[in-house]
């Protein structure tokens, strides 16, 4: 009698899942699916429409879905990029679906970066990962870059990484990298100080190192902008730049009657001007404390900006 209803219920399940993957089927089925090249682009079934047939089977639809989205990567002809909506849309499906999953969330921001409009969607979806999975610290990092490298927005993605420090996994390097973040708007005084507080509260040796490694090259940035304005004295009084860093030692009236440290705690280190950007900088650093950008970043940062702008005063 025991036996015979443990394989009903084994029965039960069979069945259930074959109406599944026929729900799929006939969910699929009623929408175009023929290749790429026929119909330009694949068309996905609605999340909420493929959830109500799952009878109970999410993870095996949204694995479905998820091997279809790693084909529309892995296809040969095409660039990804055209088929944004696709994926975005196919990855909509799988979390909807099944929420609980982890690497599709992450899948889609490294993907979906065509246009502003499609790091959005991204974006969106990596929202819904973190509320699904608050303690993985790559999703709070994805949604971080994003905001810095695609949508320029610092200081939003400041407070992401903040949030993802201290989280297991999590590398040492995401608090100096806030630190950056939090003085180009915020300035130096709160870098660093964001940096001590990170200091005190961690236990961590190795971690510790790191933020004083930065403080350190804070204290030296502070220096480098003192030249900065030793140098514009400099120009004041004689008409032109200065050819070295020890011209601004030099002359009857000199600007400067000495250098500070080019290095906090080591000698033999020396202020010189960059040879490509013309700026003050410590030879044991070799640039200034801040995110290097390519001129190509720069200029899609500011081409997205103008864009969103203008959305903007459409809808207003």
């Amino acid at each position: 009698m025991h036996s015979a209803c443990w394989q009903k219920r084994g029965w039960l399940r069979v069945g259930l899942l074959l109406a599944a993957i026929a729900t799929t089927g006939f969910a699929h089925s009623r929408f175009e699916t023929r290749s790429r090249v026929e119909l330009g682009q694949l068309q996905v079934p609605s999340p909420d429409y493929v959830k109500l047939w799952s009878l109970g089977f999410d993870a095996a639809i949204a694995d479905y879905y998820w091997l279809r989205a790693i084909g529309v990567v892995g296809a040969e002809e095409g660039a990804v990029e055209e088929q944004g909506e696709v994926l975005a849309d196919l990855i909509d499906l799988v979390t909807t679906v099944d929420p609980w999953v982890g690497h599709p969330y992450r899948f889609a921001a490294v993907w979906l970066t065509r246009d502003r409009e499609m790091v959005e969607r991204g974006n969106r979806l990596l929202e819904r990962a973190i509320s699904y999975h608050p303690l993985d610290w790559r999703n709070r990092y994805h949604l971080g870059f994003n905001y810095f490298y695609y949508l320029d927005e610092q200081m939003r993605a400041a407070d992401l990484l903040e949030g993802a420090i201290g989280l297991e996994g999590a590398p040492g390097y995401l608090a100096p990298l806030v630190a950056r973040l939090r003085s180009k708007r915020g300035g130096l005084q709160v870098a660093a100080a964001f940096l001590v507080q990170m200091i005190e509260s961690t236990e961590d040796s190795y971690k510790k190192a790191e933020y004083l490694k930065a403080v350190d090259e804070i204290q030296i940035e502070e220096r480098a902008r003192f030249l900065d304005d030793a140098r514009v004295e400099y120009w004041r009084r004689n008409g032109g730049d200065i050819e070295q860093v020890s011209d601004l030692l030099a002359g009857p009236k000199p600007v400067l009657q000495r250098l500070p440290r080019a290095q906090l705690h080591l000698d033999g280190f020396e202020w010189i001007l960059d040879p490509e950007s013309g700026q003050i900088v410590s030879s044991y650093y070799g640039s200034r404390y801040q995110l290097h950008e390519s001129q190509a970043d720069r200029s899609r940062k500011q081409e997205w900006r103008e864009l969103g702008e203008g959305a903007e005063a459409e809808g207003a």
